[in-house]
């Protein structure tokens, strides 16, 4: 299956909605170290419901937004959640990206990279749009060192890059691109039973879960164009 095949059926079943509200836990911590300043552009990559671009409109006031996903129906679901005509969503690949060179101030990305076909290229053309000096913010749940995520490509049709916070380092100086900061973003709102509740529907033991969502939580891994 095709990531918009995928994606498409996800947005018709609301799901768009419920990776909004769980990706939120951390997705906030991380926007909140962009040095984003009012006026300047964002490039939301694998935008989904939008949620991102509308948090930087309202509390940083972005110039403006763009929103690009491979999912025709996240996109026609994302549009219909604003009417702020400084944010716009389209379809499209990471790897043909709709900017100008050093065009774009920021490119933001949640849950999504993983899904590129092409990383390398991807990354080539997020040093191409971005202006010297602008960053490149990759939160990732599903890595190698979170183990507990790996079950994740069994659940999606689609192939997913499963790297390790090095190979997110390697690839990203090997685009052009200065890493500026990696780190792991816990979760601290998802509610971990007491031991006593173990094994639940998902978890086997309490260890893992915290694991899982205390202890590595979302990669954050930040660029900066040189």
């Amino acid at each position: 299956m095709s990531v918009q095949a995928e994606f498409d059926a996800w947005a018709a079943e609301g799901k768009d909605r419920g990776m909004e509200e769980r990706h939120w836990h951390t997705a906030k911590e991380a926007l909140a170290r962009m040095p984003v300043e009012a006026g300047e552009t964002v490039l939301d990559l694998g935008t989904g419901s939008g949620y991102a671009l509308r948090a930087l409109r309202e509390t940083r006031d972005i110039g403006s937004g763009v929103g690009l996903d491979a999912s025709t129906a996240m996109v026609r679901n994302a549009r219909s959640y604003t009417d702020d005509p400084t944010l716009g969503f389209l379809a499209g690949d990471f790897q043909h990206l709709p900017f100008r060179d050093g065009t774009v101030d920021h490119v933001w990305s949640m849950e999504a990279f993983y899904y590129a076909t092409d990383p390398a290229t991807t990354l080539a053309e997020i040093r191409r749009v971005l202006r010297p000096g602008g960053t490149f913010f990759c939160a990732v749940n599903f890595f190698e060192e979170s183990e507990h995520t790996h079950r994740w490509q069994e659940q999606v049709d689609v192939e997913m890059q499963l790297w390790d916070r090095e190979r997110y380092r390697e690839a990203f100086r090997a685009a052009g691109l200065h890493v500026a900061e990696q780190d792991t973003i816990p979760d601290r709102e998802i509610e971990i039973p007491s031991a006593a509740a173990f094994p639940t529907d998902d978890w086997d033991r309490r260890e893992d879960m915290v694991d899982r969502y205390r202890e590595w939580g979302t990669l954050l891994t930040v660029g900066v164009a040189p």
